[in-house]
């Protein structure tokens, strides 16, 4: 039985190795920048006045501080939930009230109505007309330090803030009216007999990260937002916010938008590159060659090829493969057998029992000696395969016809370039 020997057109580790690593240092390089994008997506959040957001407009920093003063801080995007999560112990702060749908409205109208506290960041005339009747809205001043000029315990205990922003005044409601500007208030709160108090704050400035330092900034925004155990941020979003920090999220959440469609691309992409890339799209077809190549001249360029590639595997069965091609005419093997080792062997030592008796000199040539020529192993070395072409060499002048031309003798020089 023949062992099957690797050849030089195998493919190699070595050789995959070397076309593969470019594509697969690419794809390393694009799997590190998506795992980096998703941590830090994961770890920040960018939106204005998010309390998850460490950017200098998030309010991370003011989140942080509640939760060391026992205030847990829940941000809600829906308006359903909002109605649910509203109680006598909570505070609820919307950010940006103008936003609102006429729906979310009436959600936090309902809300306000159930909560100990609602603080409302820079409403214009038309929100506080529909949220807080009875208070007028004045035009807008530039934010700077601003004395609280009023007797609210949390605007006195602050000191002076950065405030500014639009004004309010209170015509139908008791209102605390602090850090006037131009005579009109830039934080109003205002008292309600059947439910909490309402606080209007003319800018956002005191809760964004980059002015929390500075002035009374952070104890005031403490003290509005931590009367109650618990806080209530409401972000509405119109396609479905991100989850808060208590909601666990998939990786595919932490994936930039858009993801799938770039996906798609890459697909495609991929797919034409490898259309490109194919070598085979079709039959085989026959080119007219530019010139006449001898046949001696492409035996001895294959056989410095084989010598080069230390392929002596392949050499062997090429010289076994023509012997035996050559040896089933002679032993009248039909050709489709002409390989089949149990065909062709019996075959000729069959002959080689009917055939006059040898010379002195040669060597006794029964079936397992043919076998072992005709399909044996593949040469351990270069002397090996010179001794190997010798011996096929004799094996065929056995079976050669009386008369026929004898077969020259390889040597050295004849199969060694």
């Amino acid at each position: 039985m023949t062992t099957t020997v690797p050849t030089s057109t195998s493919p190699l580790a070595r050789h995959i190795w070397q076309r593969a690593r470019g594509l697969l240092l690419a794809a390393a390089l694009l799997a590190a920048a998506g795992v980096a994008l998703a941590a830090l997506r994961s770890a920040e959040h960018t939106a204005p006045l998010d309390p998850r957001s460490a950017s200098p407009d998030g309010s991370k920093a003011l989140a942080r501080l509640l939760t060391h003063r026992g205030v847990h801080t829940t941000v809600l995007t829906d308006a359903a939930a909002l109605r649910r999560e509203s109680g006598p112990d909570t505070t609820l702060l919307v950010p940006f009230p103008d936003s609102l749908t006429e729906r979310q409205r009436t959600a936090v109208r309902k809300a306000a109505e159930d909560s100990g506290r609602t603080v409302l960041l820079a409403p214009d005339a038309r929100t506080t007309s529909a949220l807080t009747p009875g208070v007028r809205t004045f035009a807008a001043r530039p934010v700077q330090p601003t004395r609280p000029d009023c007797g609210l315990p949390a605007a006195r205990r602050a000191g002076g803030a950065d405030l500014g922003g639009r004004r309010y005044s209170s015509t139908a409601r008791p209102a605390e009216s602090c850090y006037p500007r131009n005579g009109r208030a830039t934080l109003l709160r205002l008292h309600s007999p059947s439910h909490g108090d309402t606080v209007l704050l003319g800018t956002t400035d005191p809760l964004r990260n980059e002015h929390l330092d500075h002035h009374g900034n952070a104890s005031l925004a403490l003290q509005l937002l931590g009367p109650h155990p618990q806080l209530l941020w409401y972000l509405p979003s119109d396609s479905g916010a991100a989850p808060s920090d208590d909601q666990e999220r998939s990786f595919f959440d932490l994936l930039p938008g858009g993801w799938s469609w770039a996906a798609v691309q890459l697909a495609v992409a991929a797919l034409l590159a490898a259309l490109w890339r194919a070598r085979r799209l079709g039959p085989l077809v026959t080119e007219q060659l530019p010139v006449a190549v001898p046949a001696a001249e492409t035996t001895e360029g294959r056989s410095r090829l084989y010598r080069k590639a230390e392929d002596r595997g392949h050499a062997a069965d090429t010289l076994r493969t023509a012997c035996r091609g050559r040896l089933a005419l002679l032993a009248g093997v039909p050709r489709p057998q002409a390989h089949d080792r149990e065909v062709l062997v019996p075959a000729l030592a069959a002959r080689v029992v009917h055939r006059a008796s040898p010379a002195p000199d040669e060597p006794a040539y029964d079936e397992a000696r043919i076998r072992s020529l005709l399909f044996g192993s593949a040469p351990a070395n270069d002397t090996a395969l010179l001794h190997l072409a010798d011996e096929l060499d004799r094996l065929e002048e056995l079976f050669a016809p009386s008369g026929s031309q004898q077969h020259r003798r390889r040597t050295d020089k004849d199969i060694t370039p």
